[in-house]
């Protein structure tokens, strides 16, 4: 049997697993062989991105579902282009998306107010109160600051709330009428005891004692949480058609748990084990790290989350990654254009990362700020993207690159300061996004700034989507293995890794840039004061 019938037979059969992943720019839709997660069989997109309305960062409900839409139909007619059958059904499905944020409904399920995404920072004095009752670090992007801060704030809606949910959980239960959450997500919304695999009985006890259970008991408002492999419910004849107005796909799918990206992320790049993590740079950036005890001291750079098995990580988020990146690359197309010489805009990148290779290692005195919305590792409510340097720093386009890429990465650096200081071991960080798409450019500068080992594979800018399919294949395939053991012998065991050893002319070069770049945030923030 040939490779392309061997396919098709899979599809036809259902011997496939679907993953879809609400991300900040993209809806991603990926199609595996259940039998090979490695093999991609089909994929389908749509771009969407946030808007700034009444000073908060949302996402219109009606684009949820038609960007949906269009990922599952552009995946179909993948599948009907490469293998010349519909998609009618799939072994199972997962969704994830987007982390953290609010999502509040009522008794119907209904949402009360636009989402609020993760990029939000108006939670301040919430995430303090919070933070100083529970005794952990509560980031102003979780799920319950925003609860109480839209408390704190007399919000009309609050009375009317009936559950709280992140993104993914909330698409999760409109295609199969369960309100669950992977346990990764949940952790975005109030804190887990990894012992457990649940919320932390005794911290829901603190928050409810304070709050006096209003608006109702907080356990009364979370959804139930499951770990990878648990059965998270079946497709819907409604969520059939909400997904696929066709009526080709078939409602009865099974479901994994819904997860978040940064559970995704740790499973495209099988980061699930302690002293292993992941660097995901897309709109925002962050890095997880598998712990092999808690943190003695809570931080506020350090959020603790889980694996999707429910495993202690310490996550490191900025809200900030390769956005401002992506403006001045297209700055660059866009000259190349209008001087008559247009190129796509991967060779752009291509052209402009290389020249990034060719600067000095401290980028030659130049500092880059990647802040277009406010940054609580460095303690700015709004963004000011900015480019900075002294009259003897030497503007050259190879430094000028070479000090955007390293600005991606330099707030996250901060925070990854902090988890040095804790003595946290890490043997190797995985990296995945768009910018790594340009081989040994971005890995090697992020190798300087970790000094440590960085991975890449061929699957490093598609990375989220693909690992909630693998997820949803863990779920019918797993016979049993830990998440962990899965991922090492079923999915990565024949995977060829592209690894950067930290430089020590990168190194001690990008020291130098980040201690720069540390001193120049009074430039920063008093940007945000003037302008």
């Amino acid at each position: 049997m040939s490779a392309a019938d061997a396919a098709r037979e899979q599809i036809v059969r259902a011997r496939t697993t679907l993953g879809i992943e609400l991300g900040s720019t993209r809806i991603k839709a990926c199609l595996i062989d259940a039998d090979d997660p490695t093999t991609v069989l089909a994929v389908g997109s749509h771009e969407w991105e946030n808007a700034f309305v009444d000073r908060l960062w949302t996402y219109a409900e009606e684009e949820v579902w038609e960007g949906l839409r269009a990922a599952f139909a552009a995946l179909a007619d993948d599948v009907r282009a490469r293998h010349g059958v519909p998609l009618e059904t799939v072994g199972a499905l997962g969704v994830s998306a987007m982390m953290h944020g609010y999502l509040a409904l009522d008794e119907d399920g209904r949402l009360l107010v636009p989402f609020r995404t993760w990029r939000n920072t108006n939670t301040g004095a919430a995430a303090a109160e919070l933070s100083e009752l529970l005794g952990v670090n509560i980031p102003l992007r979780w799920s319950i600051a925003h609860l109480r801060q839209a408390t704190l704030d007399a919000e009309p809606h609050v009375s009317e709330v009936r559950g709280i949910t992140t993104l993914a959980g909330f698409v999760h239960e409109r295609l199969t009428g369960r309100r669950v959450l992977g346990v990764g997500d949940a952790s975005g919304v109030f804190p887990i005891d990894s012992a457990t695999r649940d919320y932390d009985e005794r911290l829901v006890a603190l928050y409810d004692e304070r709050t006096g259970a209003a608006p109702r008991p907080l356990r009364d408002l979370l959804p139930e949480v499951l770990v990878a492999g648990a059965d998270a419910g079946r497709l819907t004849e409604d969520g059939a058609a909400l997904l696929d107005p066709t009526g080709t796909l078939r409602p009865g799918v099974p479901f994994c748990p819904p997860e978040g990206d940064a559970g995704t992320g740790m499973v495209a790049t099988a980061s699930v084990a302690p002293r292993t993590g992941n660097v995901s740079a897309g709109t925002s950036i962050f890095a997880m790290v598998v712990l092999e005890r808690p943190p003695a001291h809570a931080h506020h750079e350090l959020d603790l989350v889980t694996t999707p098995a429910g495993d202690a990580v310490a996550m490191v988020h900025c809200n900030n990654g390769a956005s401002e990146l992506a403006g001045w690359v297209d700055l660059f197309r866009r000259f190349a254009e209008a001087g008559g010489s247009p190129l796509p805009v991967d060779a752009v990148y291509g052209t402009l990362f290389a020249e990034a290779l060719t600067g000095e290692a401290d980028a030659g005195g130049l500092l880059a700020y990647n802040h277009l919305a406010g940054e609580p590792i460095v303690g700015t409510d709004e963004g000011r993207p900015l480019v900075v340097r002294t009259p003897e720093s030497r503007l050259t386009l190879a430094n000028f690159m070479r000090a955007q890429l390293y600005g991606v990465f330099a707030t996250l650096s901060l925070g990854m300061r902090v988890l040095d200081g804790e003595g946290v071991g890490l043997d190797r960080m995985f990296a995945h996004g768009g910018m790594f798409r340009t081989a040994g450019v971005a890995q090697r500068f992020l190798a300087a700034a970790l000094n440590a080992p960085v991975a890449v594979d061929e699957r490093a800018s598609e990375g989220g989507a693909w690992g909630i399919a693998v997820l949803a294949s863990y779920l019918i395939d797993s016979e049993g293995a830990t998440l962990g053991d899965y991922l090492a012998e079923r999915v990565f065991a024949a995977t060829a890794l592209t690894v950067a050893d930290p430089d020590p002319a990168d190194v001690a070069g990008y020291a130098a840039y980040l201690d720069r770049y540390a001193a120049g945030l009074a430039a920063e923030r008093a940007a945000v004061e003037a302008l």
